[in-house]
């Protein structure tokens, strides 16, 4: 079953966002979001583990977590929330517009949503307020609508957990996630569930702790909605038609009026109960046998939008996908020497674990100063790192950094400090708003550098948060593809970046990739999971992603 950290996290930095947008004190603000963090970057189980063994976590906040744990808020939080309505909150969601910013407004014009903002746009009532001139106000009207195209969905990340709790909670013989989330699509409306159990399974989901209401109820489908919001469907199907209904249910939509284009004219017929002809029935407990029947190979979910995956099939040429197992490595990671949480020995240690060939460090580079970051440092933990690499004989340490592409496209150090790294990833964080022709040659410069080995994270976005930057990415990517720089998909779920679109874009114009986790923590190194459904979509087998190589392959590449 799922972690209960990330839970607790979030009720951590709701409390520190509260207790800001009330006046609180910027320190004890600032304790309480070191303290999500910490916990949510915990390896352990938060239920399960002494909360003051997590570093970064006093008595004060302890008790609030154990408050937390045991009935699922505590005080202090429920006093905030009666004090700001939860309109005010949602206003901080939107991009440039922070909480104190957003509590004046309601303060000072009672608008208490981001509709209410809009519309007191719309009336001229911000002309006059200080801070609010018409390039804030343009700014601001683009971040609402932005939030409302994305406030419906959420990302895969928190509807991976939320899928993965519900069926760890329930009993059943067989039971799956199935939907846009099995496609592996970046941002999910609502979650379907198929499961073959007994008729009491209902009743046992609509129980559950995670349930806040109940939409619709009957043998065959339960709808609810969780306490995040997310509408859950849970559906239950004959053992014999698991596979018709995985097939189903699992879509997309168009990916599904094709298959049955094709059986109609073989006079069969296609539901979520089997691929009959007449009475007989040619498949339905395997989702393979259904695709052979019709004359093509199993096709992989994430393929399913009907983007040629089905004439692939049928002339063979479906590309073997690239998959977890095929990760030697991560590319880009972090350490608590700048904004990561874990030190450089436990971070090494987790991606042994997990069986890496090679694993680079990449903490941020000294443009971004927040990090305060220095030559001193960096090369400390270079010596650090190569003496941990005697005592990791079977895995190669690469020591790297994730510098900052300015917006004339030049990035931090000089040429020979930046040839003793041996992986540079190169980033756009800051000045977002830059025009498309402005953006483009940013990033074309940076692909030009010969120490930068790869783009990351390049639209910069955040789901939900900030929306992508603009730029001509069919030049951008010939850039990447003449100078053999590598375009990553950073894997953390509210990045997403590449999306597939551009990354199957970006293949066209013969790109590689790096599928990394951005880990700023030991659990991060999990994410790399998230990537690999975006490469699927994106159509990129193991020969387009660097850190699938073997050792001498990738070192030949990054030029060591």
């Amino acid at each position: 079953m799922a972690r209960a950290n990330d839970t607790v996290a979030a009720a951590l930095e709701e409390y520190a966002e509260l207790f800001a947008m009330t006046g609180g004190d910027a320190f004890r603000v600032r304790s309480y979001q070191k303290a999500a963090k910490a916990i949510a970057g915990f390896p352990e189980d938060i239920a399960a583990t002494a909360v003051r063994s997590v570093p970064g976590v006093g008595e004060a906040i302890a008790k609030k977590v154990e408050e937390y744990l045991e009935r699922g808020s505590f005080r202090q939080l429920d006093d905030l929330r009666g004090k700001v309505p939860g309109g005010v909150r949602r206003l901080t969601r939107i991009a440039s517009l922070g909480p104190k910013k957003a509590v004046f407004l309601f303060q000072e014009l009672g608008i208490d949503s981001p509709e209410a903002l809009a519309e007191a746009i719309g009336q001229g009532r911000l002309k006059g307020l200080k801070g609010f001139g018409p390039k804030t106000e343009e700014n601001l009207l683009r971040g609402i609508e932005q939030l409302e195209r994305t406030s419906a969905r959420v990302h895969t990340g928190v509807a991976m957990d939320l899928a993965e709790r519900i069926i760890a909670s329930l009993s059943a013989e067989r039971i799956a996630y199935a939907g846009s989330l099995r496609r592996m699509k970046d941002t999910i409306g609502d979650i379907d569930i198929l499961a073959v159990g007994p008729a009491s399974l209902m009743d046992d989901f609509k129980s559950r702790p995670y349930v806040a209401e109940v939409i619709a109820s009957g043998e065959k489908k339960t709808s609810i909605r969780t306490t995040e919001g997310i509408q859950v469907d849970l559906r239950v199907v004959p053992a014999e038609s698991w596979g018709a209904a995985m097939q189903y249910f699992t879509g997309s939509k168009e990916h599904n009026v094709h298959l049955r284009e094709i059986t109609v004219k073989k006079g069969w017929k296609l539901s979520e109960y089997g691929l009959f002809d007449g009475d007989r029935v040619i498949a339905a407990e395997r989702e393979e046998d259904i695709y052979q029947a019709l004359g093509m190979p199993w096709i992989p979910p994430p393929l399913r939008e009907d983007g040629g995956e089905i004439t692939a099939a049928l002339r063979g040429e479906l590309p073997a996908l690239v998959t977890l197992d095929d990760i030697r490595g991560d590319l880009h990671t972090h350490t608590d020497l700048t904004d990561g949480i874990a030190s450089l020995e436990d971070m090494v240690a987790a991606a042994r674990a997990r069986g890496h060939s090679y694993y680079a460090v990449t903490d941020h580079a000294p443009d971004l100063a927040m990090q305060r970051m220095t030559l001193d440092k960096a090369l400390e933990q270079r010596e650090r790192l190569q003496r941990l690499q005697a005592s990791h004989p079977d895995m190669r340490l690469l020591h790297g950094t994730e510098l900052n592409i300015a917006p004339d496209g030049s990035v931090d150090w000089p040429a020979e400090v930046l040839a003793g790294f041996d992986v540079c990833v190169a980033s756009v964080h800051s000045h977002f708003t830059q025009s498309r022709e402005e953006m483009t040659r940013r990033f074309i410069a940076a692909c030009e550098n010969p120490h930068v080995h790869i783009i990351g994270h390049p639209t910069t976005r955040k789901i939900g948060g900030r929306p992508p930057v603009d730029a001509d990415w069919e030049a951008v990517f010939r850039a990447a593809a003449r100078t053999g720089t590598a375009m990553e998909i950073d894997s953390f779920p509210d990045r997403s970046d590449l999306p597939s679109d551009l990354a199957r874009l970006a293949r066209h114009h013969g790109v590689k990739f790096s599928i990394d986790s951005d880990a700023h923590a030991v659990p991060h190194l999990d994410n790399q999971r998230f990537g690999i459904g975006i490469a699927q979509r994106a159509w990129l087998t193991a020969d387009d992603v660097i850190n699938t190589w073997p050792l001498e392959r990738l070192l030949t590449f990054l030029g060591r």
